[in-house]
């Protein structure tokens, strides 16, 4: 799966805790300080092919009312996660040796 910065904002939030769609909106903005606001279109679109890639998987909260559905990252979602993470770190020591003119 190729992950864009809202996939992996949503895959962060989910990596703190289990939520509903409107608290990783809510969730994401914040983490990107506002600069990231993610459409409803887009988180859902994103949440179903984390689902089919078993990224991520659905489950009913306990404690809500409504039935609302919630997700949380499967071992699978979390893994991939922590690779992606190394991944963007490698790049950044790299950006950061290239920008200094240090690289070897």
């Amino acid at each position: 799966m190729d992950i864009t910065e809202p996939v992996l904002l949503i895959l962060l939030s989910l990596a703190e805790q289990p939520r509903h769609g409107y608290a990783i909106l809510q969730d994401a903005e914040r983490m990107s300080q506002g600069r990231v606001r993610l459409s409803t279109g887009t988180l859902y679109g994103a949440l179903r092919r984390l689902l089919e890639d078993q990224w991520i998987e659905r489950f009913e909260e306990k404690d809500s009312s409504r039935g609302r559905q919630a997700y949380r990252l499967t071992a699978t979602g979390r893994r991939n996660l922590r690779m992606e993470v190394a991944r963007m770190k490698h790049l950044t020591r790299l950006a950061t040796l290239r920008v200094a003119g240090k690289e070897t």
